[in-house]
């Protein structure tokens, strides 16, 4: 949603936002435009868990949600480690609140954790946000992992560490984090399986 004002023509930096309306209202003449506030979608997992897979079969299967990979915008937009990625996914909600507002809810497919999210500032323009964490055997991740092209160097033994340790994170901690994690096991499930479970429980939580 832009920034300028469509009444008064000046722009505001931060927009103060009015969630009884819901609106947001112009610093400069106070006038309140309204937004929709949708539910976003997190689909979050170690690599390999089965998040590109999603992404690619939920648009098909899906249709009432606008589904994306957030990895396509990696080394596009701005990352730093040192801010726990904060910046990143805060300019994927700026991207999402202004999709949502076609009137689809988005379903966001990538590496995250409740905290991330929700401590950034673009998390106030939807109304719910829901996450489903992907884990599986920590010996079939690794073994997906290089199963990958060597040019998506997936099996270093820095990342292959790194995403173990992700996974059991996830299993360990996915009913405690605020809001919890729904946490999803592919370990037994085929990929038909997966995608079935995923659209299931996105519409549940949309008939709510």
């Amino acid at each position: 949603m832009p920034r300028v004002c469509p009444q008064c023509g000046e722009w505001c930096e931060e927009e103060p936002v009015d969630i009884s309306k819901p609106a947001i209202i112009c610093t400069f003449c106070r006038y309140a435009e309204p937004f929709l506030q949708l539910p976003l979608f997190i689909l979050t997992g170690a690599s390999g868990a089965g998040k590109t897979t999603l992404s690619r079969q939920l648009p098909a299967v899906l249709p009432e949600c606008v589904t994306l990979d957030t990895d396509m915008l990696w080394g596009v937009l701005p990352a730093t480690q040192e801010k726990d990625y904060s910046d990143y996914h805060n300019l994927w909600l700026h991207i999402a609140k202004n999709i949502a507002q076609n009137g689809r809810p988005l379903v966001l497919c990538g590496t995250a954790h409740p905290e991330q999210i929700e401590n950034c500032p673009q998390r106030r323009y939807f109304s719910t946000v829901y996450y489903l964490a992907l884990v599986c055997d920590s010996k079939m991740l690794v073994e997906r992992l290089k199963q990958r092209p060597a040019w998506r160097q997936s099996a270093t033994p820095e990342v292959l560490a790194r995403m173990v340790d992700f996974n059991r994170w996830l299993q360990e901690h996915a009913s405690s984090t605020l809001p919890p994690m729904t946490l999803y096991d592919t370990t037994q499930r085929t990929v038909e399986e997966t995608i079935a479970d995923a659209v299931t429980w996105v519409r549940e939580k949309l008939d709510r």
